[in-house]
């Protein structure tokens, strides 16, 4: 019988016209992070690799991850975060998905891409860096701490997961309905992997735990 799977080691390589892990690991949120430098500049930059690891308290975390060919991995959001230990997360609706790919572009230290594409800043209110005022919602987190990653070998990955406890939390009045966050009339934005590929979300279907 036909094995009915693809099976690959990746470090062995994939054998395909294209990584497909990315394109597996989807849909993901993305972590739009603005933070500031420790001259008080403004950074925003988003994260692919991004989500929410415990509920109470509340923490989230990205990954800052090594660019092809080597480098320093340690991108402004990361260097910025280390200075201060704190940053915020701004939720990316597809009405804000063109100026989220915007901030995408490489600019020097301390130009501010939140100006670059055409973005309002609104004070946050427990943490100094601003948040984007039309986000749906945003969370100002302060760091818990950063972790270095390595492979099965103990060789250094170059990547840092930078992991933050949320201690505020902004949302739009017009995305709450009977006191529940409107997931899909905020219709947020998830990468789906490969070059330009995202998804929208529009609607929910529900499914309720089993009970014993």
């Amino acid at each position: 019988m036909t094995d009915p799977t693809y099976f690959y080691d990746p470090r062995e390589g994939h054998g395909l016209p294209h990584d497909p892990f990315k394109a597996i690991l989807a849909p993901r949120p993305i972590g739009w992070i603005t933070s500031l430098d420790a001259e008080g500049r403004v950074n925003l930059a988003p994260y692919s690799f991004f989500n929410g690891f415990n509920s109470n308290p509340p923490v989230v975390g990205f990954s800052a991850e090594r660019r092809p060919g080597g480098g320093d991995p340690r991108k402004d959001s990361l260097r910025n975060v280390e200075e201060t230990g704190e940053f915020v997360c701004n939720f990316v609706s597809r009405e804000l998905a063109e100026a989220m790919n915007e901030t995408c572009a490489p600019m020097p230290h301390g130009e501010d891409e939140m100006r670059r594409a055409g973005l309002e800043a609104a004070p946050s209110t427990r943490v100094r860096p601003p948040r984007v005022a039309r986000a749906p919602a945003a969370l100002e987190c302060k760091l818990l701490q950063i972790v270095a990653l390595t492979d099965l070998e103990g060789r250094p990955l170059g990547s840092r997961i930078v992991l933050g406890q949320v201690v505020g939390v902004h949302i739009r009045h017009e995305f709450l309905k009977e006191g529940i966050f409107d997931t899909a009339a905020a219709r947020p934005v998830a990468r789906c992997g490969y070059r330009g590929d995202y998804a929208e979300v529009t609607s929910l279907f529900e499914m309720l735990r089993p009970v014993a």
